[in-house]
Parts: C-alpha cells; sequence; structure tokens
C-alpha cells in the first residue's frame, strides 16, 4: 500500500512539474544542495589532476612551454593585425552611424556536471542566476559556439550544446555569406544543415559562422566545418554535414557572452520611438512654411478686384462732373458735349467688363 501511494505520488509531481511552474523554485533550492554532492563527486578527478600534474616529467613541460611560446608569438602577431582591423571597423561604423557592438563582454564559467540522458546534450556550468546569467545566453570555448543557457538556478545553469536534436542555430558560409539552417543530429561530432539547394556554392572545408539573425547568438563566432556534401540529383536540397569547431566532449572552462539584452520588439519600439522624435523635430520648421500659402490665396483672389474698383470709381465722377460746369459757367457746355463721345467709347468696353457692373451694382 504505501509503495502504491508513492508512485502515485512520484507520478503527481512528475505532471505538475512538466505542465506547470510551481515546482521551479523548489527545484533551484534543491539544486544549492546538490551542488554540495557535484562538488564531492568532481573531487577525485580533481585530487587526480593535481597529482598528474605534480608528477608530470620535466621534458613534456619544457616542450609544452616551447609550444606555447610558439603559439603567443603568432597569436601576438595576429592581435597586432587584429587591432588595426578593429580600429577601422569602429571608424566605419561611426561613418554608417551604426550601433553594433565590436566587442562582447565575457565571463569565465567551468564545467561541473553532465546530464546522464544520452539522448539528450546538456551541460551543467557553475554561473548562475546570481551571476547575472540569463536564459538564452550564448556559450563558447576557446575554438567555437557550444550552445546557450536554457535553465537558470541560483548558483548553476544548464547549458543546451548545438548538437541537440532539439537545438538549431542560423549560420553562414564564411566564404561566400550563403546562409543556411544548422541542426543538432544527436552525434556530438556531427551537424547537418538543412534545405540546402543543390545548387549552392558550399564545398568541404567551408567555415561555418553564426549569422546573428536569430538575434540569441552574436554574429561572427565560428560554429563547424563542412565535413561532406552529397548531392542528388533526384534531390531538391543537398546533404550537408559539419564538424563543430567547439571541443563539446573536452573543453572544461567555458566563456558566456553578455550581449545587448533588449529583445526584439524593445529594439523595434525603441527604433520607432527616436524615429517619430526625429520626425517631430524635423516637422516643425514645415508648419510656417505652410502658413503664408493660404495668405497668398486671398491677395491673388483680391488682386482682380482692386482694378476693378477703379475702374468703376471714375466712370462715377466722370458722370457727376459734367452737370458742375454747366451749372457755373455756361461757356463749359462745349467741353461738356465733347466728352460724351469719351464716354460713349467706355460705355461701348462693357460686355468685356460686365462682371465688373454688376459687382458695382451689388
Amino acid at each position: 500500500m504505501r509503495l502504491l501511494v508513492l508512485v502515485v505520488l512520484s507520478v503527481a509531481l512528475m505532471v505538475v512539474d512538466a505542465r506547470f511552474t510551481l515546482l521551479k523554485p523548489v527545484r533551484s533550492q534543491m539544486s544549492l544542495v546538490l551542488m554540495q554532492s557535484y562538488w564531492i563527486t568532481d573531487l577525485p578527478q580533481r585530487l587526480w589532476q593535481g597529482v598528474a600534474s605534480q608528477f608530470g616529467s620535466r621534458t613534456e613541460l619544457v616542450a609544452e612551454n616551447e609550444k606555447l611560446k610558439t603559439e603567443n608569438l603568432l597569436l601576438q602577431g595576429r592581435m597586432q593585425k587584429l587591432a588595426a582591423l578593429t580600429e577601422q571597423n569602429v571608424r566605419l561604423r561611426e561613418l554608417l552611424n551604426s550601433s553594433a557592438l565590436v566587442n562582447e563582454k565575457v565571463e569565465v564559467a567551468e564545467l561541473i556536471g553532465m546530464d546522464p540522458n544520452p539522448f539528450t546534450h546538456r551541460i551543467i556550468i557553475n554561473k548562475g542566476e546570481r551571476d547575472g546569467v540569463v536564459l538564452g545566453q550564448p556559450v563558447l570555448d576557446a575554438r567555437g559556439l557550444m550552445g546557450q543557457v536554457v535553465e537558470l538556478m541560483p548558483y548553476t545553469s544548464r547549458v543546451l550544446l548545438l548538437t541537440d536534436t532539439t537545438h538549431s542555430i542560423p549560420v553562414q558560409v564564411n566564404r561566400n555569406g550563403l546562409r543556411a539552417i544548422a541542426s543538432g543530429t544527436g552525434n556530438p561530432e556531427r551537424l547537418e544543415l538543412r534545405h540546402v539547394a543543390d545548387t549552392a556554392d558550399i564545398k568541404e572545408g567551408d567555415l561555418l559562422v553564426s549569422s546573428g539573425l536569430g538575434q540569441r547568438f552574436p554574429a561572427g563566432y565560428p560554429v563547424a566545418t563542412v565535413k561532406e556534401v552529397i548531392h542528388d540529383s533526384g534531390q531538391p536540397f543537398a546533404i550537408v554535414r559539419a564538424v563543430p569547431t567547439a571541443a563539446l566532449n573536452r573543453s572544461r572552462y567555458l566563456l558566456l557572452v553578455f550581449t545587448d539584452g533588449r529583445t526584439a520588439e524593445e529594439r523595434a519600439n525603441e527604433a520607432a520611438q527616436a524615429q517619430e522624435a526625429l520626425d517631430q523635430h524635423g516637422g516643425g520648421p514645415i508648419i510656417p512654411a505652410t502658413v503664408p500659402k493660404p495668405a497668398i490665396v486671398p491677395a491673388a483672389v483680391a488682386a482682380p478686384v482692386t482694378p476693378v474698383a477703379p475702374t468703376t470709381a471714375p466712370a462715377a465722377p466722370a458722370a457727376t462732373t459734367p452737370p458742375k460746369p454747366a451749372a457755373t459757367h455756361p461757356a463749359a457746355v462745349k467741353p461738356a458735349a465733347s466728352k460724351p463721345p469719351a464716354a460713349v467709347k467706355p460705355a461701348a468696353k462693357p460686355p468685356v467688363s460686365a462682371p465688373a457692373t454688376t459687382g458695382g451694382r451689388e
């Protein structure tokens, strides 16, 4: 009876944990307790590494030291060229008014555990929510991208690797910029590019880098190297297999990349607000320019009215002036008689200025 009760209780807890988030705080607190067990289980390996490093032969250490010196010189030479290219890139981005980041902030993390399920590729690192880690944060090692954070705990985090069957990442061929989607196959040594056209310009040895189109992984980091390209004339897509550049099964120290934490919607909203503010600022001078236009229109309408008034005004005095001389001086009747023909001439022109006469009557 007790066994049946425990089985029912365990099944109920699993269902609640799978469908709801009620047990998430409990799981986070239990991770603090399990952290000690992780440290204890990892203790033998660390002790073995310490002992092996103490009893390492002097010849191996000298050879490794020489190799590291050579690599250091090569990297320093590349860094000198990279510094010049970085400065040039910054100047070009300033000219283009681009706000893209040139260097991201990173933090070192250490691998402390792996998921025992063979069908999922997940690891546990010693950085959690208290260290500023966020969901979806990209993780890489010294060779390339490894995956992203999918679960947060106070002091630890779970990372989903690129080779997991549920993981995909947008990539592009570094040689020509061809875009594709690299998906996990469940094999830690293989990735597969899906929906690549059979005529696409891709070949063995091409380096695949992150394109940054998914707004999750930063652009420009190495992801994989193309290992095999199979063309089938009867299929619309080619079969492209690649090998991850990161040492997914061997890397112990990882890097957490801190990029812009804003979502795509927040970026779009901020861009829209900035554009609206710019439009409002630029629209100020346009308002005065539109005000004079209505003022000019009435002036143009009044222009034909003003010449009409003078034409009618002289006509009235011409009709009134002849009686005055006729009343004061009788001899002035002759000029008045000579003027009527002049008054008759304007009377012959009224058909042209008929609107003006009607306006005068009104």
